[in-house]
């Protein structure tokens, strides 16, 4: 964990502010790639990921964006109403879930409101390597649009397209204009809330599943990739001391682990975060997470959110 200095707060949009972060003595932070978020301890015990904004060549600063939301579990209003320019605040080092395939033909990214930070460090990087891509930005208003001027030059180069609906998705973005003719060498990238994730997701359900990236900041109700629910009590079997726990149909494995005294890192405890990543040795887990690829999944289980459906499991642990 690092504590960084405020430097700067500024208003990007309507309700948006960025918290520009650097070290308190001016000390390089540790790099990050385009994608990439970080947890925040927010004033009030709230730990929160948010994106990365700023271009990833940028080694002394940190620059994240956070929307304010009245009706939200506290995270945002603590940002807004109790950090103020100066102030020293608690970051996890950087991690990135959602990475930029860069050797790609062409990259398409879609964003909806605040689901454009992390696609605004994909576009400085982007950038940097000359590539071949399109932004389409979407939002209700240009006054709820953060960066226009931060995009306004790649906007008349037609690298940026904005699409605003007045509040009405049916005005907005055409995603089968957009998605429909998938072509190899094409990547996808969209973030954004639960209706756009949703509506691109189905508009891109032809597409190459290793051509589609997407990253959600709010669960979705049920992940498309999920099996149907496991019923029923399993048993966690923790390798490096042999004790065997039951986790009840009712309470997660973190919950378990905790109240046996084991140790375990969390932020989302919501399958979005990846910092509860484990890794398991036997059984057969049930993922319900938005993080880990197929690949990972053979070696690795979000214990926030995973269940089991051989009778154990067992964590390295």
């Amino acid at each position: 964990m690092l504590s960084l200095k405020v430097r700067s707060i500024v208003n990007e949009a309507l309700d948006i502010n960025s918290f520009e972060l650097v070290h308190p003595h001016g000390e390089a932070l540790p790099r990050f790639t385009a994608g990439s978020h970080i947890d925040v301890m927010v004033p009030g015990g709230h730990l929160r990921q948010y994106s990365l904004c700023n271009d990833p060549r940028e080694e002394t600063r940190y620059v994240i964006a956070v929307l304010k939301l009245w009706d939200g579990r506290g995270g945002s209003l603590g940002m807004h109403e109790n950090v103020r320019a100066g102030d020293e605040i608690v970051v996890s080092a950087p991690r990135n879930n959602f990475e930029l395939v860069e050797s790609a033909r062409r990259q398409i990214l879609i964003a909806g409101g605040i689901g454009v930070t992390p696609l605004i460090a994909m576009v400085e990087r982007l950038d940097v390597l000359d590539a071949d891509y399109t932004l389409h930005y979407c939002t209700k208003s240009p006054e709820h649009t953060a960066f226009r001027d931060r995009l306004a030059e790649r906007e008349q180069k037609g690298l940026v397209v904005y699409h605003h609906d007045g509040g009405d998705p049916s005005q907005g973005i055409r995603l089968a204009d957009v998605l429909d003719d998938y072509e190899p060498g094409h990547h996808l990238y969209y973030c954004g809330p639960p209706g756009l994730m949703a509506a691109v997701g189905r508009a891109a359900s032809h597409w190459p599943a290793d051509a589609v990236h997407s990253e959600y900041f709010v669960a979705p109700p049920s992940p498309a990739a999920a099996m149907p629910p496991a019923e029923g009590e399993f048993s966690i079997r923790l390798a490096r001391s042999g004790r065997v726990l039951a986790v009840p149909s009712d309470r997660s494995i973190v919950e378990v682990l905790r109240e046996a005294g084991v140790e375990c890192a969390t932020s989302c405890e919501s399958g979005l975060c990846g910092t509860c990543r484990t890794r398991f040795l036997e059984g057969t887990p049930e993922h319900h997470d938005f993080v880990l690829d197929d690949t990972e999944r053979e070696r690795f289980v979000m214990i926030c959110c995973a269940r089991a459906r051989s009778p154990v499991l067992v964590l390295d642990l």
